[in-house]
């Protein structure tokens, strides 16, 4: 049966409230993610809340309905509330109906299985959680078996990066790794690892992927580091017929990663 709380007093909400800052969420083991379209989209991976607030406003709406009764069948604790306790928790001023609470998972390195999918996304020192979080949007959008996150990226459980994941975020399999784990990993069975580069004269369409295809994109300001281009099987860029001398990287990433894709149809 879920409880009310309403005050901003409450130890709970003050506890989930600190998950906005990364030292507390590496403490805790749990990160937020906010709004009913990204708390359904995880139920229906089979992924559920330990805590679900939601406004009391919206308790009869059928997909809160479903997600309370889920968390609750999973030994979750659904929490009745108001706009501004939501508020206070997503950092938005005008927050969604619903906010959940979950614990932080990453799948082992080892554990990956390279032929269950042709392509793979793979993102060296990240800085932006936008650009995360678009980027595994991308990768639930082509398919790709999962995002491999190499040395200090961006930390995917932030709220931003949820919430740009646009509920990707529990739908691709999310590995990290540091270059001197995630090569040798590579180079131990099939795999070529295609980099994005402005150093190479190779067309990213003239170039011909061999599957499963690692996409491999550097740091948004300083790209990939030389030694790790040159363990690359192959290097492309995009013309830029304009001023601007490169893309977003998470746009440069869903340009290859469709380029690919299209390859394979």
């Amino acid at each position: 049966m879920p409880r009310q709380i309403t005050a901003f007093s409450n130890p709970l909400v003050k506890r989930i409230r600190g998950l906005r800052d990364k030292r507390h969420r590496r403490e805790e083991g749990l990160f937020l993610a906010e709004g009913l379209r990204i708390l359904t989209e995880a139920r229906e991976a089979g992924i559920l809340p330990q805590f679900v607030f939601y406004a009391a406003d919206s308790a009869q709406h059928p997909l809160v309905v479903a997600l309370v009764e889920a968390t609750e069948a999973h030994g979750g604790e659904a929490i009745e509330t108001d706009a501004d306790i939501l508020s206070k928790l997503s950092g938005k001023d005008n927050p969604g109906s619903v906010v959940g609470v979950y614990a932080e998972f990453l799948t082992p390195l080892d554990s990956l299985d390279r032929t269950r999918a042709d392509l793979w996304l793979v993102a060296e020192r990240l800085r932006d959680p936008g650009n995360l979080g678009t980027i595994l949007r991308t990768a639930d959008a082509v398919g790709a078996g999962g995002l491999i996150l190499i040395e200090e990226c961006v930390d995917p459980f932030s709220v931003e990066a949820v919430r740009a994941s646009m509920g990707a975020l529990f739908t691709v399999p999310i590995a990290r790794a540091a270059w001197g784990e995630f090569l040798p990993w590579l180079r131990s069975g099939p795999g070529q690892l295609v980099a994005l580069s402005l150093d190479t004269e190779v067309d990213y369409q003239a170039a011909r992927y061999a599957a499963p295809t690692f996409l491999l994109t550097g740091n948004e300001a300083q790209g990939l580091p030389a030694a790790y281009a040159a363990e690359c099987d192959l290097r492309v860029k995009m013309p830029m017929l304009g001023k601007a001398d490169s893309l977003n990287a998470a746009v440069a990433t869903a340009v290859m990663a469709y380029e690919v894709l299209n390859q394979r149809r």
